[in-house]
This record gives C-alpha cells, structure tokens and sequence, in this order.
C-alpha cells in the first residue's frame, strides 16, 4: 500500500522484493544527486579567473582576444542546439537570464556553453559562419572532443582544430598558450597557474572543461582531405591551450536528507563519477556523502607525509580512475573498507570493478547510470537503476528499475517503500498465523483427550474467509513505522518472510494465550449452562459413565450418551453455545492481535490508529460475529447459538494479557541490548 508518488518503475518482480536488503548504493553525480541544470560560472583564460556575471566587475570580457578564442571553441565544438529555434531567432538582444530558461537539445554541460555563446554572438550565426568539415565525438577513453571546421575569415584558408573535454588531458596536448590573443610557450609557470585555477574551480564543486585549437597545415589539410575520425589521421597534439570553462551544477533539495537517511539506515552511499577529483570531493561534502577528513587532508592537516597518515584514521577516501587502473581485487577491497567513498574520472571497465568488489563482500548493489557505457555495471548490480528522463535505452533495457524522475532521492523512497512492503507482509503473516493455534488445539484434544470439539470445522471457516480476512488485508495499509530507516538492511539469505522467530512468536506465543482463551470460556459456558465441571468432558466422547451421589444413591452423568440429570437437547445446546463462545473468543483476541501486529518494535501507542482502513477491520469482524450469534438463520447454518452479554466479558482478561504482554516485549526490544536474550522474539 503506497500512499505517496514513487517515482520508480519496477521493470522486474524480484528486484522489488529486495529493495529493502541494499546495503550499497552507488551512482553517477551529474542528474541524480544534482540538478543537471548547468550554468556556467567561470571562465579562465589570460592567467585569470572570471565570473559569467555580464556588467558586473570582474566578469569575463568577451572584447578581449582570449576570450573570444575560448567561447568561439565552446561554441563551435558542441552539438547542443536550441530547442525552440523559431524563439532563438526571434531575441534580438539575448541575456544570460532569459537565455537560462530556454530550452537546449543535448548534453548538461554542452547546452550550459550554448548558452554562454548566445549571449555573446548568436549560436546559428556562428556555426553558419564557420561550418564543421569533420568531428571526434567525446568517448570516455579519450575524454576529449574534438570538432574541425572552415574559419569565417575569408583570406585564411587554414582549417581550425577544436578540442574541449578533461582538462588534465587537454592540457597535456598542448605546448602553447593563447595570451591578450597571441600564442606563446605553455610552460612550467603557465601549468602551475593552470593547476592553482583548476584546483581552485574544482574545489568549489563546479564541473571544469578545457579548451584549445589548432590550425592546421592548409597545405596537407584542406575541406576535401578524408579524415579519419576512428584513428585520426591528423594532429591531436602540439594544440594551442584557449582556457577554462566551469560549471555549478547545483544539487538537488532532497539529495543532502536522502544520503543522511541512506547512512542512518545502514546503507553506504558511494559517488562513481566522470568529473574530476576535487570537483567531485567538494559535491560529495555538500550532499553529505563525505564528512571526515581523507588521509591526503590529514596528512596536510599534520604536516606528515601521506604514507604515515595511520591506517584507520580516515574514513573517506576520493580514488581517481588512473589509480583504480593499477590496484588489483586486494587493494580495491580494502578501498571499500573506508566508509565515505568517492570515485572520479571512472571509466565502465572500472564501474564494473567497483559493482564486483561490492558484491564480493556480500553487499546487495544498487547502482544508477543513464549511458550506454553503464549498462554492463546495471547488469551486474543486484538492483540497476536506470535514468527514465536522460538515460539511454540501452540503459534502460539492461536496467531492473527505471528513474522516472532522475532524482536520487526518489531511490530512498524506493528503498522506504521496499521496507515497508517487506514489514507489513510479515505483519500480515503473523497476524494470520496466530489464529492456527486456536483452531488446531479442538482437534488434538478431541483426538488425545476425546472431548468433543471445541471448535467445529465450520465455524474454522468462518474464521479463516470471513472474520480474519479484512483485517489480515488492512496491515497492507499500514504506514511506516518511523524507525524503518534508522534499521539495517535486511540480510536476503537469512531474514525471510516467514522466519522461526515469526513462527514462534505467532504460534508458542500469541496462539498459546489465543487457545488458553478459548478453552477458557467454553469451559465456563458448560459450566455456567448445564453445571457440566471440565472433568465429565475428557474422555466423555467414548461414553464412558460416571457416577455421582443423588438423593437415591449413585447415578450416570455421562454428558453425551445414556440418561443423566441433563437431557439430550440441553446438552447439545450447552455444547453449541460453549462453541460459539470459543469462536467468539478467538475473535476478541484478535482484535488484540491485530494491534499488536501493527508495529514490529514501535508501541502501538508511538505508531497511531491512523490506518482507517484497520478500523474497518476491526469494525467488520465484530459485526461478523454478531451477525453469526444473534442471527437465528445463521445459527442453523452455521451451527451456532446466541449468547448471553456477559459471555463476551470472559476473553476480555486475555485479550488485555495479549497486548500488555506485546506491549512489553517491544519496550524492552526498544531498551535493552543487542545481546539480550528478548532480542531473539522480534520477527
């Protein structure tokens, strides 16, 4: 029973059943745990760091040679475009406010870049201006586009090479540097300024690209040339470095709460992404997915080298792709022995790796990705997640669920929901299990003892299809209980529906006082009917006689055979009410059974009585039983007689016993000790 929008699509039954078991999760960063709505917020070039703030001191001037080198490359080499050309054509004084809302075609980052080249020059006009001759598209082995077009400059037949993509492995393409618009030495003191600008643009969690052009040879290059863009049979090396561009991305609302609820719940959150080291250390601290210090932090803290940081001092750790290349299963496993962990600049081989070396120590993975390149890590993970808004079909074909919303905090709901499936179907089970023992006992006493039933098949059934049904239903209704995401995940070998401690809960416990109620109030009906004492009942059913002493001397009191102070009729009546008592028993303690199935540890009292459909439950089987004694066509039917009011007083100690016992039992879950022994009775 779901009372909220869940924004999953459950493209297969067994992944919902162990949604509630993940105890890893991991997933891209760009579109789950942010927004993908980039925005570009630096740009770099000159040896400065400019803010996108047009009009503003300190923004970028588009004026400047260098800068315009830059934006012309992110302009020229992206495919994004807008969506409504009509309304692109139709601004004729685009800003960098009312260009934000329009709609782009194409990936996050490229259309953030679109954006920023509109407001400067119009983006068709461009690109009309400088037709593309051929293009590398971006790969995650490369990590680099690379785009070559015709110039605008009619005199310079020269073709230019354009290229954006990680900065790290642009900038070892490049040995000059574009300065006020003229190329100079890229050289020690020119890399150093551009680590100082990367590192400072990546610590504030804004996804960082790099630029540079090349002209090439019109001699060798020329729009005719065949250009093989699988192996590239022109220059990719010796480029000219424009700059930097940077990014925010901010994160969603919900992410921060959703990770806080992950962990709390036992579930360990760890970020896979493409971005760059810092960029994805600074996201991961702003949604909560690292808190501590990592041992390269502590180690700077105290002035000590990083071999000498003492293992187990840090509990986070930000691995780069180049360095999970080289570690084997050991190394990788003692990577994921740390409790905050991030991933950068990762490739599939190594999404694969780390979904693998999460498996081997027996955690249940669920892993998001929305590009073709994920899905072998979908395939692998226990639960793949696939994006419903940007993901690819290959993505979503090899995925279990799908993402209808991209939003990562709809996974925890989708994990809340998990939970709360699993418990109210053991609610359910041990509510609907209880009963058996009441029902079962009439048959082995009649067989070992040889009274007569206590309990007639019939009347079994009107419990089983009638009385029991709605409310074994209503507990599907029933809300979360508020510690369902403070517990650790279930263990899917171990922990099944039906559990011996389930069983024993319902049968040796709640059914025992459930019999004991029962067997109760039919002794007390024969007794208080006919004076039949408990004792004439054993053994009567195999007519054995018995004697007591009368007026003239000893006489039969066999209840069910011969003559005896008690006709025929009187004991059959005695006997069929004395069964409707016990049916009405069974259906007063479950009245307590229902409520104490309600929570699994939570009193009933912290849970509430907010599930209405219970209420009919409850409303419904007392107005069966009425109906079943006091209705004289159904008494023939069934086989029942009515009953006098104070009858329905004699369960009502037992039905009290049955949930003050509960009630108890789930104190002391909730106060003592994980080794104490009333530990062992929750289900």
């Amino acid at each position: 029973g779901d009372h909220r929008d869940l924004h999953l699509c459950d493209r297969r039954q067994r992944q919902m059943c162990i949604r509630d078991s993940i105890n890893a999760e991991y997933g891209d960063k760009t579109g789950t745990l942010t927004q993908n709505r980039m925005t570009v917020a630096h740009l770099y070039y000159d040896g400065e760091i400019c803010a996108n703030d047009p009009g503003t001191k300190g923004s970028y001037d588009f004026a400047t040679p260098s800068c315009a080198a830059l934006v012309r490359v992110a302009g020229l080499c992206s495919r994004a475009v807008f969506g409504d050309d009509d309304l692109v054509r139709a601004e004729k004084n685009p800003t960098k406010l009312n260009v934000q809302d329009w709609a782009t075609i194409g990936d996050a980052s490229e259309s953030a870049l679109v954006k920023l080249v509109h407001v400067n020059r119009g983006l068709y006009e461009w690109r009309d201006a400088n037709p593309a001759v051929a293009e590398v598209p971006f790969n995650s082995t490369n990590k680099y586009h690379i785009m070559i077009v015709q110039t605008e400059d009619k005199k310079d037949k020269r073709l230019l090479l354009l290229m954006k993509g990680a900065p790290e492995r642009i900038v070892q393409r490049c040995t000059t540097q574009l300065v006020n618009g003229e190329v100079k030495k890229f050289g020690a003191k020119a890399k150093k300024a551009f680590e100082t600008a990367y590192a400072e643009l990546g610590g504030k969690g804004e996804r960082v690209l790099g630029f540079a052009q090349l002209y090439l040879d019109p001699k060798k290059f020329t729009k005719k040339f065949a250009f093989d863009t699988d192996k590239p049979n022109f220059p990719v090396e010796g480029l000219t470095f424009c700059g930097l561009i940077s990014m925010i991305d901010p994160p969603r609302e919900a992410v921060p709460m959703a990770v806080r609820k992950c962990q709390s719940a036992g579930i360990q959150v760890i970020m896979v992404t493409g971005d760059h080291q810092i960029t994805a250390k600074a996201i991961a601290r702003q949604v909560g997915i690292i808190r501590s210090e990592t041992a390269d932090e502590i180690a700077e803290a105290r002035g000590i080298e990083l071999a000498d940081v003492p293992v187990g001092d840090a509990r986070a750790i930000a691995v780069h792709g180049e360095m999970l290349r080289d570690l084997d299963e050991n190394d990788l496993d003692r990577i994921l022995l740390h409790d905050e962990i991030v991933f950068a600049r990762t490739s599939p081989q190594q999404k694969l790796r780390i979904v693998e070396g999460c498996q081997r120590r027996g955690d249940v993975v669920a892993v998001t990705g929305d590009g073709v390149n994920d899905s072998p890590a979908l395939k692998k993970a226990d639960i793949g997640v696939a994006m419903g808004i940007a993901g690819s079909d290959v993505s979503k074909e090899a995925a279990d669920m799908i993402l209808m919303d991209d939003n990562f905090a709809s996974i925890v709901v989708g994990v809340e929901e998990g939970r709360l499936i699993f418990d109210n179907l053991k609610k359910s089970i041990a509510y609907t299990l209880s009963s058996n023992i009441p029902e079962i006992t009439p048959f082995l006493l009649f067989i070992v003892l040889r009274m007569p039933l206590a309990l007639t098949t019939v009347l079994i059934l009107c419990v089983d299809l009638g009385t029991d049904m709605v409310p074994a239903i209503s507990l599907a209704y029933e809300s979360a209980e508020a510690d369902i995401m403070q517990r650790r995940p279930r263990n899917a070998k171990t922990d099944k529906l039906v559990t011996s401690r389930l069983v024993c809960f319902s049968y040796l416990q709640i059914g025992v006082m459930q019999a004991l109620a029962g067997f109760f109030v039919f002794f007390v009906i024969l007794m208080s009917e006919e004076r039949m004492h408990p004792t004439y009942v054993f053994g009567s059913e195999f007519g054995q006689q018995r004697t007591a002493v009368g007026y003239s001397g000893g006489v039969p009191i066999d209840m069910w055979f011969g003559s005896s102070f008690v006709d025929t009729l009187a004991r059959s009546n005695a006997l069929r009410r004395a069964q409707t008592g016990f049916l009405l028993s069974i259906i007063q303690v479950q009245w307590a059974d229902l409520l104490i199935c309600k929570t699994r540890k939570l009193s009933v009292f912290q849970q509430g009585m907010r599930n209405s459909v219970l209420w009919f439950g409850l409303a419904s089987e007392t107005l069966l039983i009425v109906l079943l004694v006091y209705v004289p066509p159904l008494n023939n039917v069934f086989g029942t007689l009515n009953l006098a009011g104070v009858y329905w007083l004699a369960a009502l100690p037992f039905t009290w016993l049955i949930f003050m016992y509960d009630e108890v039992r789930k104190y002391l879950l909730r106060t003592r000790g994980p080794d104490a022994f009333v530990q062992k009775t929750y289900y």
